[in-house]
């Protein structure tokens, strides 16, 4: 399964792919996000210590995407990112969620994870469940 990371920033995004393909050959290809931003996919298979020194290089560039989202202001200062589900009738929707948010997850989580966490809540807001926490299921 290939690998995909998101930027906001194109010139981020050309840093990212550069990096990828000196580092270890890596094959790449880009598309715009369906909601803003540039999706990136680097393909599968990569040595250990390549995937690592991608992996290395993608937090340093969200940082700095963090650092110009943090000195945008205005109509630039908007959301994030945008998580997509699929709610229990079959519907995929966008979650959106704000900038400060975004930011404390992607420090703390991978995207996976953050995928996992957001359908999670999305599924039970679509089928909400009243009583107490603890009981037999």
């Amino acid at each position: 399964m290939p690998n995909e990371y998101i930027f906001f920033d194109e010139s981020l995004r050309d840093r990212f792919m550069s990096f990828a393909v000196d580092a270890g050959g890596v094959e790449c290809r880009t598309w715009p996000d369906r909601i803003e931003g540039w999706v990136v996919e680097l393909t599968d298979g990569m040595a250990p210590a390549v995937q690592a020194a991608v992996e290395a290089e993608y937090d340093a560039l969200m940082d700095q995407q963090r650092e110009m989202a943090d000195a945008s202001d205005g109509a630039d200062a908007r959301d994030l990112m945008g998580v997509t589900v699929t709610l229990p009738s079959g519907k995929p929707c966008v979650v959106r969620l704000p900038a400060a948010t975004g930011r404390r997850l992607v420090e703390h989580f991978t995207f996976e994870e953050i995928h996992e966490l957001v359908s999670s809540i999305a599924v039970s807001v679509a089928n909400p469940s009243s009583g107490p926490i603890c009981r037999d299921i």
